[in-house]
């Protein structure tokens, strides 16, 4: 690890335009400054800024940048209304990492792709223009949507993709003032620039994410992995679906593991509203969302998985017998 300056911020305006690099839990950044991917030259503590309560807003919740994972997976509200968002948050990473994540950190957590945290390998997300060492390499957990002839790595978290399904609101303050961005719109695609992960500005801080009033609807998280725990997902379905007379009222849903940012198409929970539950109506639904889904070799099987995942998820959330065939 390099060295570097440390300071501590006292109240957010410390933070907004700040050149330093803001840590809160730490859980991601400390990891990359080990590798030496990141190798800031400050840091700034906003530990102590506030921004750590759940509130009320309006009929929904603001949950505060520095909330921990932990305390919003467990918050009764949260459970109660949102218990998705609870229960992909306790999907994740390790009771441990948990107590320190932090809202705002979890969102902009970096990818895993080993070629990205290996320095001798060639990466445009970590160093602009020097090539893609996944394409060709070894792919078992990258992209089959939204990538590009740069980047293949995908976003690596499992609480932004309920927040995506729960159409939640990042709240950002910067030196032009506040702005807030729907979670679906938050992050970037890697296009012909991997190394933007979202579309914060320079001296940009997030303060909180808003999430609508509780609705009505089944809520499910299911996160297929490699071993059962403290592992990162293959596929991830978030969903909330309310049937009402027999039919789909409503469909919300998001993706993890398989795209740059939590993935979310509006026209595959379109196609369902209105519709009785079937495994026809499913496998088209999952057939819209992989529409141009692209392996690369070692992943190529992420994409028959995610249809599968999806079509189980879809049984579930409808009131169906938890199988699905192709």
């Amino acid at each position: 690890m390099k060295g570097f300056d440390y300071a501590r911020a006292s109240d957010l305006s410390d933070a907004i335009g700040s050149t330093a690099r803001l840590i809160a839990g730490g859980t991601n950044l400390l990891d990359l400054m080990k590798l030496e991917v990141e190798t800031p030259e400050v840091l700034l503590d906003i530990n102590r800024i506030g921004l750590d309560q759940i509130a009320t807003h309006g009929e929904g919740l603001r949950i505060g940048a520095l909330v921990t994972n932990a305390d919003c997976a467990a918050d009764l509200r949260i459970r109660q209304g949102y218990p998705l968002l609870s229960r992909a948050i306790l999907a994740g990473a390790s009771p441990q990492l948990r107590n320190r994540a932090t809202t705002g950190g979890n969102l902009c957590q970096r990818t895993r792709c080993g070629y990205f945290t290996d320095l001798a390998s060639r990466c445009n997300k970590r160093q602009p223009g020097s090539g893609c060492d996944a394409i060709g390499g070894v792919t078992r957990n990258h992209a089959i949507l939204g990538a590009s002839v740069n980047c293949i790595a995908t976003y690596p978290g499992d609480m932004a993709v309920a927040l995506a399904a729960l159409d939640g609101v990042v709240q950002i303050a910067g030196p032009d003032g506040m702005r807030n961005v729907p979670v679906r719109q938050f992050h970037r695609l890697p296009e012909d620039d991997p190394s933007r992960d979202n579309v914060l500005a320079a001296g940009e801080v997030i303060t909180s994410v808003t999430l609508p009033a509780p609705g009505r609807g089944r809520q499910i998280y299911r996160k297929v992995r490699d071993r059962a725990s403290y592992a990162f997902a293959l596929v991830s379905v978030a969903a909330i679906i309310d049937m009402v007379d027999g039919r789909i009222a409503r469909a919300d849903l998001a993706f993890g593991g398989v795209a740059h940012k939590p993935w979310h198409d509006p026209l595959v929970g379109q196609v369902l509203l209105g519709e009785r539950p079937s495994p026809a109506l499913f496998r088209h639904a999952a057939e819209l969302l992989l529409e141009g889904a692209q392996g690369h070799g070692g992943n190529d099987f992420k994409i028959p998985l995610l249809h599968r995942t999806l079509g189980a998820v879809l049984t579930e959330a409808t009131g169906g017998s938890d199988v699905f065939q192709l």
